[in-house]
């Protein structure tokens, strides 16, 4: 942390800049206060000279939304965005994105500080960044945002604060034409090769990032610089310093091979099975870092405001570096090659006419005059700012970087220049977003072949400004033709790249097209509400009512199969309140408005009846009629056009019950449903005694417990049953049904205030019986409470929740059987019979399965979602093969034997910019070989065994 500079911006919003947290290549972290309500914030702002080149706002802007839809756990909250900034006379807009401080030291300068981390340290370290990258490449997408200085150690665990190349650069320049170029400071072998990245590529990086944190260096700085490259994709890694018992995780993380490296769930189970958060309990970092996080949370909290308009100094600004300035790139006339960088001089030369690439070179606008190609308003280039002039020498040799003294006395800091990052790669804006309006773009060459020539590298921004070393010096990589091809005249540094897509003519394909990777060339970033977020070009088709297959993409270790469709639930329509599956051939949702049905083959919604509205469940009535239960009727509706077949109202149906409110239906088994009901009844006043006042009339809630045919369509049965918490009807819910009877438990939302005074602190299972209704008992099972999850079986035991444990008792004498010990601090949720085995879920996110006669464990595993939550709900495929469990953060897949994790998957909401980020929890509904998942509006078909 480092005091404000005389040129860094006072106010973010609602929030005051106190200090420099991290100054890295494409931004600057502040800490910030937001004076009126003391919150304290740690504040991501793009650097002014970058922020007014189109593509750099873009891709600043996508990776912010990343990191919003990835909020939890390890990723810290954001608290705005800087959406609606105020634009500066005399400069661009302020780019902006505001998250919740957490004291805690960047990977690289804890390093600087300590030393190497201890075993337990990177287990926890590797642990929660691997559950992070889990949760990213279960969408499909590659991070690439890892890096020493993107990695926080907190108290309680790591922090990730990059969501992408952007974030993770190890330098970002801005360049004349409206270009950007950007160098990542973690290559991997297919980047290097010209291949494309995968979730394996962010395994690789996370691989030479452990080993840092485990040696601190990097496994292939052994040698000259100019064969990095040729080290990383040949060499075998030097791992003799890594903590032996994971030296061999690390080793399979740096397989040259990406289907040999392990997946990012494999890592964290690996490494921490209890998850980071359960093995950093108690404190993870050691003594010298625990002391350096805690004082900077206390010099943190002891920062004032700085003076929003400091004096201006007497010289002029110093240099960020307090070496002599690099010689800049002439676009009049070229360098020798005594001038170059010498990590750039020219290997090899290619001829100077070789053909350039179109995804890595400029090109050259069009002459006035030519015609000119339509662009979305989006699209049109904006000057990039012209770069700054060096400061005189006089400044530059003291070190100076024009601190704020204001700061510098809470903060303890001294006038330090930041240090360089060498280059590795680029990124170059495509041609058809710099050619200025009105003209069009010049003629794009056809791709060539991955091995592409290339050229010195111009001078870079400053690196990070805390100690540690760089992760490794650059490659010396081949030298292209010079020319107006690259950037300001010259040429432009890039790693081979796979063949580059053929261009698209339409203007759309400009709006898709944002940044081409030229190391790695990435498909996509998040696959999220029926879109992609794209890095380069490329399309994914969204499943509407006329397309409901999406584009085919390859599936790798751990992602989720390919949907068979997507369905996106119309914007215009409120949301879904309920969903059910229909006879394996119709997925039915509810809504305020209407009913409506999709086809389960196809994702194609086939019908919507405004009758339906409010609806729940959609059982199947016989062979052909879907049975919905609205708030004042029960319909019977045709599966193929949705017509209201029968109906029966509950005035008409239970006319001896006036103003019947039918609660949530209680369960089903084949045509009978149950669900309880109230009504108000006005008891009279009792006939005074002679010479007293007449008492006033009462009235009282009456509540029945119903059976009901839906076949048939009559009632079978009811019977009294006390009324529940105002407005009375009482929400059961069946937890077995047996041959002779049916268990039922009442929602503990639903008690009455005696009822649950009258507990005591224990919930009750009422059993009734099949055939009449009658009560038959109610019984207390050891310390179960009126909320704990419950289930049962046909054979006469009862499994519940107590305490941390799942214990299960004989149902009808309540004795206990067995008992399954939780995690400490968890909770179970409901469990799931199926056969021989119960199913079982935890708060603290495991998941298994128990030997239902003996209690025995079978399997138990982690959804590797961090923290805790609500226990993910369960539901088995139609063959039982599979167990899914859903939560609020992701869907994860297990194996139901043996409890191997198969695939994950998370939705994370819409991409569009403007579009609200989706919090709502997954649900799961299996359909014979497919669970649709859904979230909110988006629905997901996914085959499972």
């Amino acid at each position: 942390m480092e005091a404000l500079r005389q040129d860094d911006p006072r106010r973010f919003g609602r929030f005051t800049a106190l200090a420099r947290f991290h100054e890295g290549a494409s931004a600057v972290r502040y800490v910030a206060r937001d004076t009126a309500s003391g919150e304290v914030a740690l504040i991501t702002a793009a650097r002014p000279e970058l922020a007014g080149v189109p593509a750099y706002r873009r891709r600043f802007q996508a990776e912010a939304r990343t990191a919003e839809r990835l909020a939890g756990g390890w990723v810290a909250a954001p608290l705005d965005t800087g959406e609606e900034p105020e634009t500066p006379a005399d400069g661009p807009e302020t780019l902006w994105t505001a998250a919740g401080y957490v004291p805690a030291l960047p990977l690289a300068e804890a390093i600087g500080i300590a030393g190497p981390l201890d075993e337990r340290a990177l287990r926890i370290l590797g642990a929660g960044i691997a559950e992070i990258l889990s949760r990213v490449h279960a969408a499909g997408a590659v991070l690439q945002g890892l890096a020493p200085g993107t990695v926080l150690l907190a108290a309680d665990g790591p922090r990730l604060t990059a969501f992408g190349p952007l974030g993770a650069a190890a330098s970002a320049e801005a360049r004349p034409g409206g270009q950007l170029s950007v160098r990542l400071g973690y290559l991997t072998p297919e980047q290097i090769e010209g291949k494309e990245v995968s979730a394996a590529s962010d395994l690789f990086v996370l691989g030479l990032l452990l080993a840092y944190a485990a040696t601190g260096t990097t496994p292939f700085t052994e040698g000259p610089a100019e064969e990095a490259a040729r080290r990383i994709a040949g060499d075998e890694p030097e791992l003799d310093a890594v903590p032996e018992a994971l030296r061999e995780l690390i080793t399979n993380c740096l397989a040259k091979d990406p289907a040999a490296r392990p997946t990012a769930g494999t890592v964290a189970a690996e490494l921490a099975l209890e998850g980071a958060a359960g093995l950093a309990r108690g404190g993870w970092l050691p003594e010298r870092l625990a002391a350096a996080v805690a004082d900077q949370e206390a010099r943190v909290l002891a920062l004032e405001a700085p003076d929003e308009n400091p004096d201006t100094p007497e010289k002029a600004p110093a240099p960020v570096s307090a070496e002599a300035p690099e010689p800049v790139e002439d676009t009049a006339a070229p360098q020798s090659e005594d001038a170059q960088p010498e990590d750039a001089r020219p290997v090899d030369a290619a001829p100077v006419d070789a053909p350039a690439s179109p995804v890595e070179t400029s090109v050259a606008p069009a002459p006035a005059g030519s015609p000119a190609t339509a662009e979305p308003e989006d699209a049109r280039p904006v000057d990039a700012p012209a770069p700054r002039e060096p400061a005189a020498s006089a400044a530059a040799s003291d070190g100076d970087i024009g601190e704020d003294r204001g700061t510098t006395r809470f903060l303890n800091t001294g006038p330090r220049p930041p240090q360089n990052d060498r280059p590795t790669t680029q990124l170059s804006l495509p041609a058809e977003l710099v050619a200025p309006p009105g003209t069009a773009p010049a003629p794009v060459a056809q791709p060539i072949p991955p091995a592409l020539p290339v050229a010195p590298v111009a001078p870079q921004h400053p690196g990070p400004t805390h100690g540690g070393p760089a992760p490794y010096p650059a490659a010396a990589l081949p030298a292209g033709p010079a020319g107006s091809g690259g950037a300001g005249g010259g040429p432009m540094v890039s790693l081979p790249l796979p063949p580059a897509p053929a261009p698209v003519p339409d203007p759309a394909a400009s709006r898709r097209t944002l940044l081409t990777i030229a190391a790695a060339a990435v498909g996509g970033l998040i696959v999220g509400g029926g879109s992609v977020a794209a890095l380069g070009s490329g399309d994914t088709a969204v499943a509407t009512d006329d397309k409901p297959a999406p584009k085919p993409r390859r599936t790798l270790p751990g992602q989720p199969p390919e949907p068979r469709w997507i369905y996106t639930h119309p914007a215009s329509e409120s949301s879904p309140l309920t969903t059910a599956v229909w006879r394996d051939k119709l997925l039915l949702v509810t809504s305020e408005s209407q009913a409506s049905a999709v086809d389960l083959r196809t994702g194609k919604r086939l019908w919507q009846r405004a009758d339906g509205a409010k609806g729940q469940a959609a059982l199947a009535a016989g062979a052909d009629l879907v049975f919905v239960a609205s708030p004042s009727e029960f319909l019977w509706l045709s599966p193929k056009n949705g017509k209201v077949v029968h109906r029966v109202r509950y005035t008409d149906a239970f006319a001896d019950l006036p103003g019947l409110a039918v609660g949530p239906l209680a369960g089903n088994s084949g045509p009978v449903v149950w669900f309880t009901g109230s009504h108000t009844v006005t008891v009279k006043a009792p006939k005074p005694k002679k010479g007293k006042k007449k008492g006033k009339d009462k009235e009282v809630v009456q509540a029945h417990f119903f059976a009901y045919d839906i076949v048939q369509r009559k009632e079978l049965w009811r019977t009294p049953v006390p009324a529940g918490r105002a407005p009375g009807t009482p929400a059961y819910r069946v937890v077995v049904d047996r041959s002779a009877d049916v268990l039922v438990r009442q929602d503990a939302v639903s008690l009455t205030a005696a009822e649950v005074k009258a507990a005591k602190g224990k919930g009750s299972i009422r059993s009734f019986d099949q055939k009449t209704g009658k009560l038959l008992w109610t019984k207390q099972y050891a310390a179960v409470s009126p909320e704990a999850a419950t289930g049962g079986d046909e054979d006469g035991t009862l499994y519940a929740a107590v305490g941390k444990d799942l214990q299960a008792f004989e149902t009808d004498t309540t004795k206990p059987l067995w008992r399954v010990e939780g995690s400490d601090g968890s909770v179970f949720g409901t469990p799931l019979v199926a056969g021989p085995l119960i199913h079982t879920t935890e708060r603290s996110q495991l998941v298994g399965a128990v030997e239902r006669e003996s209690g025995r464990l079978v399997w138990r595993r982690s959804t590797e979602v961090p923290g805790t939550g609500n226990a993910p709900s369960l539901t088995l495929s139609g063959s039982e093969k599979t167990l899914v469990a859903a939560d609020a953060v992701q869907v994860t897949a297990f194996s139901a034997a043996d409890g191997e994790r198969l695939w994950k998957f998370q939705d994370i909401g819409s991409a569009d910019p403007k579009g609200a980020t989706v919090s709502a929890p997954y649900r799961a509904l299996a359909a014979g070989e497919t669970v649709v998942v859904q979230r909110d509006r988006a629905f997901y078909a996914f085959p499972v065994a």
